[in-house]
């Protein structure tokens, strides 16, 4: 399940309040419930604004329903973020298995991470506002999923024999992606989607920042033969 899809049902379940689930499978939904409707409330709200009542709320159980499953209301907001880093992550994972060429590599990072913002839908915007606030859960998280992404692409140099990038680089790299996402979240209407013009200049920004940072000159000069990464010069 996306953000976004957890988003989207959480009202109108018409779930019987306090009904206690009678299988595996209805507590699974149930909890499923739960943790959607916190995605929904975190969306409107927040971190600070999230709290037991609103996600009953939503979720349309009762309190000690939620109780049977989580202790408080920022347990659920893990499982969220869990599955948040996951996504961005394994598509980045997945898309350093799927090509040796750097120049390719570099690009389905970038797509990687673009799929994983768009996945999010409104929620991105509240991610990107929390993400360097030392009080919210999100900062940690962050973090975490940063030093799954080094990790990742430091194995991939060593595998493909190359030199591996300055700590300075790598995290110049990543600092440049979220802040260019962040840039999308923020221009995009509220509870809408970025300009795909939009989204389609940035994925160059993207492209070209990453490339430029942690290639080698080959690279560069290997990217100037594929259309559009740089603009042709002017006549």
């Amino acid at each position: 399940m996306t953000e976004t899809a957890a988003v989207s049902g959480t009202r109108g379940t018409g779930a019987r309040r306090g009904r206690p689930p009678q299988t595996p499978e209805q507590a699974d939904e149930v909890r499923a419930r739960i943790v959607a409707a916190t995605a929904s409330v975190f969306t409107e709200f927040g971190s600070r604004g999230l709290n037991v009542a609103r996600i009953i709320e939503r979720a349309g159980i009762s309190r000690p329903t939620f109780y049977r499953y989580f202790p408080n209301a920022p347990a659920p907001l893990d499982v969220v973020l869990t599955l948040s880093n996951e996504g961005l992550v394994g598509g980045i994972r997945s898309a350093l298995d799927r090509s040796s060429q750097p120049v390719e590599l570099g690009i389905g990072m970038i797509d990687a991470y673009l799929n994983w913002a768009r996945g999010h839908g409104p929620m991105l915007q509240p991610v990107f506002a929390e993400l360097h606030d030392p009080g919210s859960p999100v900062s940690s998280y962050r973090e975490e999923a940063f030093d799954d992404i080094r990790a990742l692409v430091s194995a991939k140099f060593r595998a493909l024999g190359r030199e591996l990038p300055s700590p300075l680089d790598m995290d110049t790299a990543l600092q440049v992606c979220e802040f260019v996402v962040y840039r999308l979240s923020m221009a995009a209407a509220p509870g809408g989607q970025p300009d795909p013009a939009a989204v389609a200049a940035a994925r160059l920004t993207m492209i070209r920042s990453v490339l430029v940072t942690l290639g080698r000159r080959e690279d560069v000069e290997f990217a100037l033969t594929v259309p559009e990464i740089f603009p042709p010069a002017a006549s």
